[in-house]
């Protein structure tokens, strides 16, 4: 399964869950109904997965915890505010670097509309439509 693939059923998933529960719930709560959504899918998902960071030759494991990591493949971060600050993206793109991974998505169920609240970034992912 590609990691656009993965992403769609997470942007499916997301959605089913921000019409039942909509927004304003503790991130720790969609974060737990989305891993339980996702394993349903049959996707392997890894919660508060730890990404240890590399200085001066030496790896820390006190670097950061990705909320989610799905098939070890795509990262989830997940927000539930009122707006995505420039830095969350940022935060996202680290995460994608230090693991290696391509691609991630940013959810912000805080949003009215979920459409709104998911942010795709890429680290090195090829753009689907130009390889034919």
């Amino acid at each position: 399964m590609t990691e656009n693939e993965i992403a769609a059923i997470v942007v499916d998933v997301a959605y089913k869950i921000h019409v039942k529960l909509g927004p304003g719930v503790f991130e720790s709560v969609y974060e737990a109904v989305m891993t339980r959504a996702l394993t349903k899918r049959g996707l392997e998902v890894k919660r508060q997965y730890p990404i240890p960071v590399s200085y001066d030759g030496e790896e820390f494991d006190e670097g950061f915890r990705a909320d989610l990591i799905i098939e070890n493949k795509v990262i989830i971060e997940l927000k539930s505010q009122e707006t995505v600050l420039p830095v969350h993206k940022k935060q996202l793109l680290t995460y994608l670097r230090l693991s290696g991974l391509r691609l991630g998505l940013l959810i912000n169920f805080g949003q009215e509309y979920i459409k709104n609240g998911i942010h795709r970034v890429v680290n090195g992912l090829p753009d689907e439509s130009s390889s034919s």
